[in-house]
């Protein structure tokens, strides 16, 4: 039976940010202002913008106008700061338009930024890296913490729940401070957060460029990070790039990559042990050929024999024997002194 899929729920107060019926000059109409007296915040949540739907909203705007209203607040000398629609800004801009509808909202940085986050994941266009880093930004504004903070705070949440350990008032707090912000994202809770999305943060830094640019799942990516050489990495990218492979087939050219790679592996570490065997074998040879050799009988020999043994002692005598022997060998140098 098909698991049916629960609706998302709205972000309460976004909606409201973003009516048209909002507006400054009392019309129940948005505001046309210069396009250029628009400044784009660079904290905005959006860094890589898909050139073929980008396309399609240049053609859109080009034949309809700007349908929605850009959401700004005011700076100083008529200027206004973005709070959220900068792609349909970046598509005026592109066909030339001189002016563009605003709504204006006065908010301090922390609510500008908190709107911006929100309203760019509503839309549900951000990819996977931009969405995990929005989540985690808005998380930071919301305890007041950095970024890293969260992160810690999560991971001490699952180790607790791991060791059975109570959490103290004070993290328990800011983990339903978590699952409310959350909550109003509508994708996940703190655990399915932690563990199936913050790891992408952490990935090869080409396959994050590639998830980032939309040109991966995020699980495909996940599979793909696990090739540890660069170059094989570097293979599986562009052939699932290309190709459009299935994650089924990238696991397959992973492990037929490795099952290549094997014996030259095995050929390095057999590389790297050989001066040991080979020492190890020349003693074993040298031990059976003075058993069957007459040297023993050739006084001359055995003495050099013995000369040599002596060094080989000498050598794999630890140095702190070699000080205790000396030490022995001088007391009893002393013992046998007569007494004056």
């Amino acid at each position: 039976m098909r698991k049916k899929t629960l609706p998302v729920p709205k972000m309460r107060g976004v909606e409201d940010l973003l009516s048209v019926n909002e507006s400054n000059n009392n019309t129940g109409k948005p505001l046309e202002v210069a396009i250029d007296k628009i400044k784009v915040n660079n904290k905005q949540p959006r860094r890589w913008f898909d050139p073929l739907k980008m396309a399609q909203l240049i053609e859109s705007v080009r034949e309809y106008g700007i349908l929605e209203p850009l959401l700004v607040r005011p700076l100083e000398d008529g200027e206004y700061e973005l709070i959220a629609g900068e792609r349909r800004l970046r598509a005026a801009s592109d066909i030339g338009l001189a002016t563009v509808p605003i709504v204006v909202k006065e908010l301090s940085d922390k609510q500008a930024l908190s709107v911006s986050i929100l309203e760019n994941l509503q839309r549900e266009d951000l990819n996977p890296v931009e969405e995990v880093e929005a989540i985690l930004e808005l998380l930071s504004i919301n305890l007041d913490v950095p970024p890293e903070n969260v992160k810690s705070i999560l991971n001490l949440v699952a180790n607790s729940k791991k060791r059975n350990i109570p959490l103290t008032d004070h993290t328990l707090r800011q983990l339903e401070q978590i699952e409310s912000t959350l909550t109003l994202v509508g994708r996940f809770n703190a655990s399915s957060f932690r563990t199936t999305r913050l790891p992408l943060l952490n990935l090869p830094q080409d396959v994050l460029t590639a998830l980032r640019q939309g040109k991966l799942e995020y699980t495909k990516a996940r599979a793909i990070a696990l090739v540890k050489d660069s170059s094989s990495r570097t293979l599986v990218l562009e052939k699932t790039i290309n190709e459009d492979l299935s994650l089924t087939q990238i696991k397959e050219l992973i492990e037929q990559l490795n099952s290549e790679q094997k014996p030259t592996i095995e050929k390095e570490k057999e590389k790297q042990l050989a001066p040991d065997k080979i020492l190890s074998q020349r003693c074993i040879d040298f031990s059976k050929r003075i058993k069957d050799n007459k040297v023993f009988s050739d006084a001359r020999k055995r003495k050099k024999l013995e000369k040599l043994f002596d060094d080989i002692d000498k050598l794999l005598t630890p140095p702190e024997e070699e000080s205790s022997g000396e030490s022995s060998v001088e007391n009893e140098n002393l013992e046998m002194q007569p007494l004056a």
